[in-house]
């Protein structure tokens, strides 16, 4: 079983992505955060392999929370989910440590997609920022 940790700052967004994957029967979501400073504090309790950290969160950003979380736990493995397609904001989140990055209109199985990838060892982008980092 894959565990997660999933933030976003919006609920319906959060429940959404919970259902999406833990359809999928591998993956379990262990944690739910509205923003980077609950990730964070949850991953001082359990580290799970995955991290799914929105880029634009209130309290704590995304990229700061990914710095956070790879301090405490260098094993989970974060996938940067963001509507923000250029490479600027990819950088910033490569910089921070994150392995993936999902954009928000993806379908479903794409993030399903990238935590399998993760969780395998590799990295994944979505393909309008794949072009950039190959």
């Amino acid at each position: 079983m894959i565990t997660v940790l999933l933030a976003d700052d919006h609920a319906m967004v959060r429940d959404g992505l919970r259902y999406i994957l833990e359809a999928a029967g591998d993956i379990q979501i262990i944690a739910l955060a509205s923003n980077g400073k609950e990730a964070v504090a949850h991953v001082l309790t359990a580290c799970p392999n995955i991290a799914v950290i929105d880029i634009s969160m209130p309290v704590m950003d995304g990229i700061e929370a990914t710095r956070q979380i790879l301090e405490i736990c260098p094993r989970t493995r974060v996938i940067t989910l963001s509507m923000y397609h250029t490479g600027e904001y990819v950088q910033r989140a490569l910089n921070a440590g994150a392995l993936g990055y999902v954009l928000k209109d993806a379908a479903g199985t794409e993030l399903i997609e990238a935590v399998r990838s993760l969780h395998a060892g590799k990295r994944y982008f979505s393909p309008q920022v794949a072009k950039y980092y190959p």
